[in-house]
Protein backbone atom coordinates (compact mmCIF):
# COMPACT_ATOMS: atom_id res chain seq x y z
CA UNK A 1 0.00 0.00 0.00
CA UNK A 2 0.96 3.62 -0.45
CA UNK A 3 0.07 6.80 1.41
CA UNK A 4 -0.67 9.53 -1.11
CA UNK A 5 -0.19 13.00 0.38
CA UNK A 6 -1.19 16.23 -1.33
CA UNK A 7 -0.45 19.66 0.13
CA UNK A 8 -2.04 22.60 -1.63
CA UNK A 9 -2.58 26.27 -0.89
CA UNK A 10 -5.66 26.19 -3.10
CA UNK A 11 -7.95 25.56 -0.12
CA UNK A 12 -11.05 26.31 -2.18
CA UNK A 13 -10.24 23.26 -4.34
CA UNK A 14 -9.32 20.79 -1.59
CA UNK A 15 -12.79 19.28 -1.35
CA UNK A 16 -12.97 18.98 -5.14
CA UNK A 17 -9.72 17.01 -5.16
CA UNK A 18 -10.96 14.78 -2.31
CA UNK A 19 -14.15 14.04 -4.24
CA UNK A 20 -12.15 13.36 -7.42
CA UNK A 21 -9.94 10.91 -5.49
CA UNK A 22 -13.00 9.17 -4.10
CA UNK A 23 -14.57 8.95 -7.57
CA UNK A 24 -11.26 7.54 -8.87
CA UNK A 25 -11.43 4.70 -6.35
CA UNK A 26 -9.73 5.91 -3.17
CA UNK A 27 -11.27 3.94 -0.30
CA UNK A 28 -11.11 7.01 1.93
CA UNK A 29 -9.69 10.53 1.91
CA UNK A 30 -8.73 12.62 4.94
CA UNK A 31 -8.62 16.41 4.59
CA UNK A 32 -6.59 18.41 7.12
CA UNK A 33 -6.59 22.19 7.25
CA UNK A 34 -3.07 23.50 7.78
CA UNK A 35 -0.88 26.55 8.28
CA UNK A 36 2.53 26.69 6.71
CA UNK A 37 5.41 28.31 8.55
CA UNK A 38 5.95 30.73 5.66
CA UNK A 39 2.37 32.02 5.98
CA UNK A 40 2.77 32.41 9.74
CA UNK A 41 6.02 34.35 9.33
CA UNK A 42 4.41 36.54 6.68
CA UNK A 43 1.46 37.37 8.95
CA UNK A 44 3.82 38.25 11.83
CA UNK A 45 6.00 40.37 9.54
CA UNK A 46 3.00 42.31 8.21
CA UNK A 47 1.69 42.83 11.73
CA UNK A 48 -1.76 41.46 10.87
CA UNK A 49 -1.61 39.19 13.91
CA UNK A 50 -0.05 39.84 17.27
CA UNK A 51 1.59 37.63 19.83
CA UNK A 52 -0.48 37.27 23.00
CA UNK A 53 0.55 39.65 25.82
CA UNK A 54 1.28 36.93 28.31
CA UNK A 55 3.13 34.13 26.64
CA UNK A 56 3.35 31.20 29.02
CA UNK A 57 4.92 28.91 26.46
CA UNK A 58 5.91 29.01 22.82
CA UNK A 59 3.38 26.27 22.12
CA UNK A 60 0.64 28.35 23.74
CA UNK A 61 1.61 31.39 21.71
CA UNK A 62 1.59 29.38 18.49
CA UNK A 63 -1.82 27.92 19.32
CA UNK A 64 -3.26 31.41 19.97
CA UNK A 65 -1.83 32.74 16.72
CA UNK A 66 -3.05 29.79 14.66
CA UNK A 67 -6.54 30.12 16.13
CA UNK A 68 -6.73 33.62 14.68
CA UNK A 69 -5.28 32.80 11.26
CA UNK A 70 -7.15 31.77 8.18
CA UNK A 71 -6.29 28.34 6.86
CA UNK A 72 -3.67 28.67 4.14
CA UNK A 73 -3.38 25.13 2.90
CA UNK A 74 -4.98 21.75 2.94
CA UNK A 75 -3.41 18.35 3.26
CA UNK A 76 -5.16 15.39 1.67
CA UNK A 77 -4.24 11.86 2.71
CA UNK A 78 -5.32 8.58 1.21
CA UNK A 79 -4.02 5.08 1.81
CA UNK A 80 -4.38 3.12 -1.43
CA UNK A 81 -3.17 0.07 -3.30
CA UNK A 82 -0.13 0.70 -5.47
CA UNK A 83 -2.24 0.58 -8.65
CA UNK A 84 -4.28 3.62 -7.55
CA UNK A 85 -1.38 6.05 -7.10
CA UNK A 86 -1.22 7.16 -10.74
CA UNK A 87 -5.02 7.18 -10.93
CA UNK A 88 -5.16 9.68 -8.05
CA UNK A 89 -2.48 11.82 -9.65
CA UNK A 90 -4.46 11.81 -12.89
CA UNK A 91 -7.60 12.83 -10.95
CA UNK A 92 -5.73 15.69 -9.25
CA UNK A 93 -4.45 17.47 -12.35
CA UNK A 94 -7.83 18.57 -13.79
CA UNK A 95 -8.72 20.18 -10.46
CA UNK A 96 -5.42 21.82 -9.41
CA UNK A 97 -3.58 21.99 -12.72
CA UNK A 98 -0.02 20.91 -13.39
CA UNK A 99 1.64 20.25 -10.03
CA UNK A 100 5.03 21.09 -11.52
CA UNK A 101 3.84 24.71 -11.74
CA UNK A 102 4.34 26.99 -8.71
CA UNK A 103 1.50 27.35 -6.17
CA UNK A 104 -0.50 24.38 -7.41
CA UNK A 105 0.56 21.90 -4.76
CA UNK A 106 2.95 19.17 -3.78
CA UNK A 107 2.08 15.50 -4.04
CA UNK A 108 4.23 12.71 -2.70
CA UNK A 109 3.82 9.02 -2.06
CA UNK A 110 5.09 7.10 0.96
CA UNK A 111 5.33 3.32 1.04
CA UNK A 112 3.38 1.79 3.91
CA UNK A 113 4.73 -1.42 5.36
CA UNK A 114 1.64 -2.25 7.39
CA UNK A 115 -1.83 -0.78 7.76
CA UNK A 116 -4.41 -1.94 10.28
CA UNK A 117 -8.09 -1.03 10.14
CA UNK A 118 -8.11 0.09 6.52
CA UNK A 119 -11.49 -0.33 4.87
CA UNK A 120 -13.40 1.17 1.99
CA UNK A 121 -15.61 3.81 3.62
CA UNK A 122 -17.79 4.12 0.52
CA UNK A 123 -19.21 0.67 1.25
CA UNK A 124 -20.18 1.21 4.91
Amino acid sequence: MKLVVLITAQVEKGLDVALAWEAAGAPGVTVVRAHGLQALQEELRRGTIELPRMVVSMAGAMAAILDNMEERSEILLSLVDDALVDVLLDATTPVLGDLTEPHHGILFVVPVERAIGVRDHRQT
